[in-house]
């Protein structure tokens, strides 16, 4: 019978435990709180902070570790890691990835970069590109196109009609769409670019919470309720701030690692000899 994997499903409590209190378990393996950080922390820091910001993705992570460990086991106990062909593996994943941490070190930009005077200018010069477009918080009743039974359009529509009807409440029994369904039907923050054009033409006649006629598109019928609506602006510096640090900080880098790159290339350059290559390149297609 197989083991249940365990994890505590407190997503957003995921780090805050002791950091030497075991997170999560498979069979007779084990990650605690400290390990799973250390794990983050040997990624790159855009992904890094990705999961650190959405509990539901650090839950999978976890989860993932926590397989990857067991499936490790496994080829370790079967003495895989004394295969010749793995150990050539082995050692070059630690060449790539000794490398690579290198660049990383040699690249980073200073612990005080960007300066606020920095991060400034770029606020500055790139408010255009910083700009949020307008965005709609929308809710739906989607009924699909080969809807059985008799709760067809014509019901749905009925129900949406009587006095105090409730948007929610009919989406939970009615809509086709069972993601949105199970939520009240509510879809979620979409800007005017992520919405299908034949909704995005019905969307500036409708006001806030008001719901739309039916829609037809291929797939079925979508009704439409408005939530909510974001009209277009930039945010503000602060807002901004962080984000715009860390972009700043990996463009800054990434010129970093191209400049050491360059140079190394200056004082050491880069021979092939193409005879040589085309011979291994024969053998490999053979």
């Amino acid at each position: 019978m197989k083991r249940l994997l365990v994890i505590l499903t407190a997503a957003p409590l995921l780090l805050q435990a002791e950091p030497t209190a075991v997170l999560g378990k498979i069979g007779e393996i084990e990650i605690t709180t400290s390990e799973l950080r250390e794990t983050l922390a040997g990624l790159e820091r855009s992904q890094s902070a990705q999961l650190s910001r959405d509990p539901a993705a650090l839950d999978q992570f976890a989860r993932a570790l926590l397989l990857q460990r067991l499936v490790l086991k496994q080829a370790v106990d079967q003495k895989w890691d004394q295969e010749p062909a793995v150990i050539a593996k082995l050692v070059r994943a630690r060449e790539t990835a000794l490398t690579e941490s290198f660049l990383e070190s040699v690249s980073a930009p200073p612990a005080g970069y960007p300066t606020e005077a920095e991060l400034k200018d770029a606020y500055e010069k790139n408010q255009s590109a910083l700009q949020v477009p307008k965005s709609y918080h929308l809710a739906q009743i989607f009924l699909a196109a080969d809807r059985p039974g008799p709760d067809g359009l014509e019901a749905v529509k009925k129900q949406l009609k009587t006095k105090h009807a409730n948007f929610a409440a009919i989406a939970r029994t009615t809509s086709d769409d069972a993601a949105t369904a199970a939520n009240g039907g509510v879809i979620g923050w979409l800007t005017e670019a992520q919405i299908q054009p034949e909704i995005r033409a019905r969307l500036p006649k409708l006001t806030l919470g008001a719901v739309s006629e039916p829609i037809r598109l291929a797939d079925g019928w979508h009704i439409l309720k408005v939530l909510d609506i974001r009209e277009a602006h930039t945010p503000t510096l602060d807002q901004l701030r962080s984000q715009l640090s860390t972009r700043l900080r990996d463009e800054r880098a990434r010129a970093n690692r191209q400049e050491f790159l360059a140079k190394l290339l200056k004082d050491q350059p880069l021979a092939i000899n193409e005879i040589e290559l085309s011979k291994v390149s024969q053998t490999t297609v053979k």
